[in-house]
C-alpha cells in the first residue's frame, strides 16, 4: 500500500540519455530515489511505475482507487497529447493528481502544447526539469496534510 503514487509514461525510462537538451541528464532512477527520500522524511509511503504500455498504466490507475493511494504525481509524457483513455481513468478514480513535465510543453511544438490532463489536475508543473517532481511531491504532501 502506498499513499503516494508516481506514474511515468512512455520513454521516460530513457531519461538521462534521451534528448538531454529537452529532458535533462538526470535518470528516472535518480528522480525516484530523491522522491523516496522526501516521502520517507515525511513518513509517507510511495510507489512508482514507469510504463511504455497504456494498458498497464490504466490498470495501475484503477488499482489506485482501492489500494490506499491518496495522491498521484503523473508525468504522462507523450500520452499528454493523445490519451483520452488515461484521462478517463484518472477522472473515474477521482484521486487528486499533479501533472508534471520536465520540459516546458508550452514552448515546444504545437502538438505538444495541448494536454488532456491539465484541466482535471490539481496542478501542473512544467519546464523545471527533475525539480518539478520534487515540487509536485511537496505539494501533494501539503495537500494531504491540510
Amino acid at each position: 500500500m502506498a499513499e503516494l503514487l508516481v506514474l511515468n509514461g512512455p520513454n521516460l525510462n530513457l531519461l538521462g540519455t534521451r534528448e538531454p537538451g529537452h529532458y535533462g541528464a538526470v535518470t528516472l532512477a535518480v528522480i525516484e530515489d530523491r522522491l523516496a527520500q522526501l516521502a520517507a522524511e515525511t513518513a509517507y509511503s510511495i510507489a512508482f511505475l514507469q510504463s511504455n504500455g497504456e494498458r498497464e498504466m490504466i490498470e495501475r490507475i484503477h488499482r489506485a482507487a482501492t489500494d490506499g493511494t491518496r495522491f498521484i504525481v503523473f508525468n504522462p509524457a507523450a500520452w499528454t497529447h493523445t490519451s483520452i483513455a488515461l484521462r478517463d481513468a484518472l477522472a473515474a478514480v477521482g484521486l487528486p493528481f499533479i501533472e508534471v513535465h520536465l520540459s516546458n510543453i508550452h514552448a515546444r511544438e504545437k502538438f505538444r502544447q495541448r494536454s488532456y490532463f491539465s484541466d482535471i489536475a490539481l496542478g501542473v508543473i512544467t519546464g523545471l526539469g527533475a525539480l518539478g517532481y520534487e515540487l509536485a511531491l511537496t505539494a501533494a504532501i501539503s495537500h494531504l496534510q491540510s
